[in-house]
């Protein structure tokens, strides 16, 4: 059986890259399957992402002949087997449609994902994850326990090691110490409207303003808070006639359809990090 690989890469853009990374997948018995690249000419760096199939070789020494190979061209690589989904923690507090849409997801195969463990500050949702037989954590979290709480959390997280994190609604915000341990590997989803409403129900804000679009944003975790890098967007048409409840509901299912691509592209090794933005590879 040919063994399947995915290598995403970045470096200081010069010539012949793209020979050379065929040439070193050429030396190695890999056939590739699906190559994408792309240049950044304001930032000089140079991106690309490589399906490829192998038999010649297993994980550990590719990994091996990739650190030497990549070295003298600067590179941030990753190479990741197609055939391992990705350990993942989801996260939520008491507004459960991201949640219950990505575990239909994961077990009707659409998501090339392993949800591992819910983390949850309520107990609202025990029975949905015992009915997709997923561990569920209820910890409560206070003003005075957040530290204590996050240290659960993220012992949890280690523990069944966990490369994706994703925030399915999860109403708390992030200490500075958990951002930076979770960096690259955690996904939020939120609302974005125009005008921009924070703080409390914000479809009620909305509607209050008679906005004509709504939407929702789905980005990487960063210390500060709703502007890490983004990785997808999409919004829908709102008019005089919506109630609230019209809103939220179309609000909900917008956010549910954004957070799922994304955790479905990051999944796929798609989305690759350029300094406060992101290459996405569809």
């Amino acid at each position: 059986m040919t063994n399947a690989y995915i290598l995403t890469l970045s470096c200081p853009d010069r010539l012949g890259l793209v020979h050379a990374v065929s040439g070193f997948l050429l030396e190695h018995g890999g056939n590739i399957e699906e190559a994408a690249q792309y240049n950044d000419h304001a930032t000089g760096l140079f991106f690309m992402r490589v399906q490829f199939a192998c038999d010649q070789h297993d994980h550990a020494t590719l990994q091996a002949r990739l650190a030497s190979f990549a070295e003298p061209h600067q590179m941030r690589w990753s190479l990741h087997a197609t055939a391992q989904p990705v350990k993942t923690v989801l996260m939520v507090s008491k507004e459960g449609h991201c949640l219950n849409d990505l575990l239909f997801r994961w077990k009707s195969g659409l998501l090339p994902i392993d949800i591992r463990a819910i983390i949850s500050n309520h107990r609202d949702f025990y029975q949905l994850a015992a009915s997709y037989n997923v561990p569920f954590h209820h910890i409560p979290l206070t003003g005075t326990t957040k530290a204590q709480a996050e240290a659960k959390q993220y012992e949890i997280i280690e523990a069944e090691g966990a490369e994706l994190v994703v925030l399915a609604r999860y109403m708390q915000i992030l200490s500075l110490d958990l951002c930076q341990k979770l960096a690259g590997r955690a996904i939020n989803i939120h609302h974005s409207f125009l005008p921009s409403f924070k703080g409390a129900k914000p479809y009620y804000q909305a509607h209050d303003r008679g906005v004509k679009l709504i939407g929702a944003t789905a980005h990487y975790v960063t210390a500060d808070l709703d502007e890490g890098p983004i990785i997808e967007q999409d919004v829908a048409r709102a008019d005089h006639t919506d109630t609230v409840e019209d809103l939220t509901a179309r609000g909900r299912d917008t956010e549910s359809q954004v957070l799922a691509r994304a955790v479905k592209w990051h999944s796929e090794h798609r989305v690759l990090l350029n300094g406060h933005k992101t290459v996405i590879f569809r």
